[in-house]
């Protein structure tokens, strides 16, 4: 006997009601889903720059947040919020709702080397951000003054080993990269040698044009005007490899330290809730503007690299560098100001 139920039978159809419901929900669930990642943005995003206008993270923010907002269709505000070294700024993100419209530029000082000084940042650099893009990584390039008796670097750690404390190193302000690039060199070449903080790299630069101070780790695109006019040499350069800019300059690593490298790196971050679809669609798109053969000349007059990955590679980036400034703040003794 045949005990299939027939299509028209009211049990029959009350289940296909039930099923055809189910179905119709899942369906607007996923359409409420995919809805909701292709409307963003629907309004301007702010990133967040911890520094005053100008200096390398300013730059990364601005080249990449306009092409950014062309993309996405919708303004890119660069909002800089300097203060505490960085801090402030991080602040602020580390709280703002994780929607995908606020990032940070985030560089090597908010990010790899507050958390190792200041007693209470106000914020914890891996809990508290999601990385989404490494956007450029710039070198320092150790300079001394012109008419210094020394030529190479080699030279000046002689003369340092030679005469213990007399060879003073100025720096933008105490904890910054160059301070720690600094402080590496000296425990690495186990010589004293007297760092000299000032308020900005401007300061610093002066005094090493006038020999107040031995040398100066400097962005590569601050010092560049000041070697070409011959008011300061290039002794080394502190990331692995060479740059273009100065070809005949070895790096520190090749001189006397294997191994070492300092540079001045930025990237997108944004709140740790921020939804990994947002972070994906983001560093896709900043990565793709990174290929830009305008940008990519605009980064290579400025001898910042740029290296493309996922936020996972980035994400191991920035815990390896925390590692490495967290070791070094320790071996050095550097406490905030």
């Amino acid at each position: 006997m045949n005990t299939s139920i027939h299509p028209t039978h009211p049990i029959d159809l009350a289940r296909r009601h039930l099923l055809l419901s189910g179905v119709g929900l899942g369906l607007a669930g996923m359409t409420a889903g995919a809805w909701a990642q292709s409307d963003y943005p629907s309004h301007p995003i702010t990133v967040i720059v911890p520094y005053a206008p100008g200096g390398q993270g300013d730059v990364f923010a601005r080249l990449v947040g306009e092409r950014l907002g062309r993309v996405l269709k919708q303004s890119v505000i660069v909002d800089n919020r300097p203060g505490a070294t960085g801090a402030l700024g991080a602040r602020m993100v580390a709280k703002a709702k994780g929607d995908g419209y606020t990032l940070m530029l985030g560089q090597t000082g908010e990010i790899a080397v507050n958390g190792s000084v200041m007693k209470s940042p106000g914020y914890d650099a891996i809990k508290d951000f999601k990385p989404v893009a490494l956007v450029g990584d710039a070198p320092l390039v150790m300079a001394a003054p012109a008419n210094a008796p020394y030529n190479t670097l080699a030279e000046l750690v002689q003369l340092a080993r030679t005469k213990p404390g007399s060879v003073s190193y100025g720096s933008s302000g105490t904890a910054t990269p160059g301070h720690l690039a600094g402080a590496a060199l000296a425990i690495g070449t186990k010589t004293e040698m007297v760092h000299v903080p000032y308020k900005g790299a401007g300061q610093a630069m002066t005094d090493l044009i006038g020999g107040q101070v031995q040398f100066f780790f400097s962005s590569a695109s601050a010092v560049m005007p000041h070697i070409k006019g011959g008011k300061v040499k290039a002794l080394a350069v502190s990331t692995p490899k060479r740059i273009s800019a100065l070809p005949q300059t070895p790096t520190v690593a090749e001189v006397v330290l294997p191994g070492f490298s300092f540079s001045l790196w930025g990237g997108f971050f944004a709140p740790e809730s921020t939804p990994d679809a947002i972070v994906e669609l983001l560093n896709r798109e900043v990565n793709k503007i990174l290929l830009d053969p305008e940008i990519r000349a605009r980064f290579d007059a400025d001898s910042s690299s740029i290296e493309p990955g996922t936020p996972a590679q980035f994400a191991s980036y920035v815990q390896t560098e925390v590692k490495k400034y967290a070791g070094l703040v320790k071996a050095a003794g550097v406490q905030a100001e």
